[in-house]
């Protein structure tokens, strides 16, 4: 009971999240000021483009902000909208209509807090690098071209879910020369970010960019289309409906957003306590925050969140050292929805779609890429892989078809470095070694070499006792295990007196339990050390000569 009681409390907030505020509380609201203004055009260009409104992206980024603030499992961690859950919601939008979102978000919170719960955290560490980097790649191409209708001045309702082919519908729909000022608005949004990021560091590029090219289309007077009215204050919470029709069918999106959003914060988390000294994160924990962040956001009319790492990379470098930037960062951005409303309204779609084309264009780093085409062939096949289903199908597809890929590529890779050896008995050769076979089981004895080593070692001819040497198996599954059981049986029963040596202490359980051990003529057959095994060997086919 002591145990599950303290293993429920890890999951909860406490005083020591805050104990470094005494001397970081100025650092920590600066910081939090600062990422704020920087999440402001990204969380309404996140709800534009999802399809869900400015104002769900603003409400995300203030309350998940401040639920995962608070109960998440990092001490600097920012959430909110992210590029990624864009990518999800657009097609759940197109299908099941802006208001499923709501209803989406409860229901894949509750999922994430489950697996917070059940301690799966740590499953994303599972997740290979390849699969990793080829799935950002997928999501920064994805969210470059979603902009394209926007930037061309074409609405992308009634479009294809997929972006590849939305792009080219808005191309050509496109109403040229006219489509030239939204793109042209675009252009310099992100000329302007570019420039100020290489002159001005630190300075949030992409507000000002945003500032400055609203000042100039709105005194200008310029036909662009708007953010448009939002809300002054925030609306007040609601359950979404839940009857057994809904549920059903939105669970499977539910379940795939549920997914994104788990391995993304935990992403994010793990690359925070990376970048910052504020101790490591809690992988449960997080899960946790995560869920309940989303569900609090559907509630108030928002979309699911995760951790953003773009965010907290921000939030670390201005200086936070505690959950309280985080915090700072929700309360900035409602002080925007009290106090500037009717500013940010002002805000063309084409500079917020400069933005977001800005930041999807860093997602694509040619350094990582090279990279990962370099360290070797099958790193290059699950990395593009990877990238390619998530353009064309489904991001949560796209993880585990590429995990798939890995983890074939690693099995195959495990195959080769394993096998079986036939070696010299050791010291002077004496008369009937010739019938002695000492056979060396390397590398990991599983399913996928297992038919192999059989094969190799049951065709001897001509050998009275086979001595299996297995003290350099470095794993042993369960079909590895019955294989030597198999060996053992089929060269009793021809005969052949069948020695073992050097079964490690952490393999005995499972060949125990496979009748390994029970297989073999005799107790004494089971050896630690090499040269009694041969000298026992020995002595057998001496046995044999004497008669």
């Amino acid at each position: 009971m002591n145990r599950f009681w303290k293993s429920a409390a890890a999951l909860l907030p406490s005083p020591a999240d805050y104990r470094l505020l005494k001397t970081s509380w100025a650092s920590d609201i600066v910081a939090g000021i600062t990422v704020g203004i920087v999440a402001l055009p990204l969380s309404l260009a996140f709800g534009i483009s999802s399809g869900v409104g400015a104002e769900a992206g603003l409400i995300t980024a203030i309350i998940a902000g401040l639920v995962a603030a608070i109960f998440g499992g990092s001490n600097v961690q920012v959430s909110g909208p992210t590029g990624a859950m864009v990518v999800v919601l657009l097609p759940i939008v197109a299908l099941h209509g802006p208001t499923a979102v709501a209803t989406v978000s409860l229901l894949a919170g509750i999922a994430v807090v489950i697996a917070g719960v059940l301690k799966l955290g740590r499953l994303v560490s599972f997740i290979p690098w390849p699969v990793i980097e080829g799935f950002t790649v997928g999501i920064g191409i994805i969210i470059f071209l979603q902009q394209v209708p926007g930037a061309v001045g074409v609405n992308p309702e009634g479009h294809s879910t997929n972006a590849v082919i939305a792009t080219f519908q808005a191309i050509f729909e496109a109403s040229w020369p006219a489509a030239f000022l939204p793109l042209a608005v675009v252009a310099v949004t992100a000329l302007l970010i570019v420039m100020l990021e290489w002159k001005f560091r630190k300075l949030p590029a992409s507000f000002i960019a945003i500032v400055l090219v609203s000042i100039g289309v709105y005194y200008s007077g310029l036909p662009l289309e708007t953010i448009g009215e939002l809300p002054k204050t925030l609306p007040a919470p609601t359950i979404p409906m839940l009857d057994w029709h809904t549920m059903a069918t939105l669970i499977g999106p539910a379940l795939a957003v549920a997914a994104l959003a788990a391995i993304e914060s935990l992403l994010s988390a793990r690359v925070a306590a990376g970048m910052s000294r504020t101790g490591p994160y809690h992988a449960d924990r997080e899960l946790v925050g995560q869920g309940l962040a989303s569900i609090a956001s559907g509630m108030f009319g928002g979309m699911p969140a995760t951790g953003a790492i773009t965010r907290t990379a921000v939030n670390i470098r201005s200086g936070a050292r505690t959950r309280m930037a985080s915090i700072v960062h929700a309360i900035t951005l409602l002080g925007v929805v009290f106090l500037a409303a009717n500013i940010v309204e002002k805000i063309p779609l084409a500079a917020l779609a400069g933005v977001l084309m800005v930041t999807a264009a860093r997602m694509v780093s040619i350094k990582t890429i090279t990279k990962v085409m370099r360290v070797s062939r099958a790193d290059a096949l699950v990395g593009a892989a990877t990238t390619v289903v998530t353009v064309s199908f489904d991001l949560v597809v796209a993880v585990g078809i590429g995990i798939l890929a890995a983890a074939f590529f690693a099995l195959r890779a495990m195959s080769a470095t394993s096998g079986v050896t036939r070696e010299d008995l050791s010291g002077d050769a004496q008369p009937g070694d010739e019938r002695i076979a000492l056979f060396r089981i390397d590398g990991a004895l599983f399913f996928g070499v297992a038919d192999k080593v059989l094969e190799e070692i049951t065709s001897i001819r001509g050998i009275e006792v086979v001595i299996l040497r297995l003290s350099q198996i470095q794993h042993i599954d369960s079909t590895g295990a019955h294989t030597l059981t198999d060996i053992i049986n089929a060269l009793e029963g021809s005969g052949v007196t069948v020695l073992v040596k050097g079964v490690r202490p952490a393999h005995i359980k499972i060949m125990e339990r496979l009748g390994v051990m029970s297989a073999l003529r005799h107790p004494n057959h089971l050896f630690t050390e090499l040269a009694p095994a041969i000298e026992h060997a020995r002595s057998h086919v001496g046995r044999d000569n004497a008669s």
